[in-house]
């Protein structure tokens, strides 16, 4: 069996292999008893997905190339299937979506389940913890003493202006809450948006803002 996804709508999302059939000798006669079939092994493949889709929720299609058994119960042929993946909202990495007994049929076995379990993206902006999301701030050593307000962005797309007057130490976390991923069993509920901060120190100080800091910083 092979596998697509729907990146091209149907692109490489990698082949793989389910119980390929081989061509061998004759089929040996039927035996007075015949073997009870048993299931293939699940076949387990990653499904990657984007906070974006594990925030809105999305369906993936997958299009798989598989052998099923003609009427006759002793052939084969190939066909293709497409299986819709239903990716609810603020599903956890690692949870497993199965498709019961859609690998490969032999007149001697039972097909595989094909299990799909999603693995987060990495994004460009964000990290996941739960349902909360983490995002970095990077903020120069004159905003982080003097105050500033710092443009925080969210997974849906928006924008929240932070107001920051106090002092920011480098590691110094915000929260922003009810802004981060919904919760798996209650999506009317969501995590929080953390930021944490980074403090950009200039490379170089002139002799003149040296004396100045001097002057005016305190000493502890």
């Amino acid at each position: 069996m092979d596998v697509d996804d729907d990146e091209d709508p149907f692109g490489a999302f990698g082949r793989f292999g389910f119980n390929g059939l081989s061509r061998g000798p004759r089929r040996a006669p039927e035996p007075l008893y015949p073997r009870r079939k048993v299931q293939d092994p699940p076949v387990v493949h990653e499904l990657r997905v984007s906070l974006e889709e594990i925030y809105h929720g999305s369906t993936k299609r997958m299009k798989i190339t598989r052998r099923r058994l003609n009427p006759d119960g002793r052939t084969v042929r190939t066909e293709d299937k497409i299986l819709h993946i239903v990716i609810k909202r603020g599903w956890k990495e690692g949870t497993k979506i199965t498709f019961p007994k859609e690998g490969d049929a032999t007149p001697d076995n039972i097909p595989a389940d094909i299990v799909f379990v999603l693995k987060d993206k990495p994004h460009a902006h964000f990290r996941r913890d739960g349902t909360n999301v983490l995002y970095s701030a990077l903020i120069s050593l004159k905003e982080a003493l003097c105050g500033c307000t710092v443009n925080i962005p969210t997974i849906d797309g928006r924008v929240i202006a932070l107001p920051c007057n106090d002092v920011i130490k480098p590691g110094t976390v915000k929260r922003l809450r009810g802004e981060g991923l919904p919760f798996p069993k209650v999506p009317t509920q969501r995590g929080d948006l953390i930021v944490e901060f980074k403090v950009r120190f200039p490379d170089r100080l002139t002799p003149q803002t040296r004396q100045i800091l001097k002057q005016h910083l305190p000493c502890s």
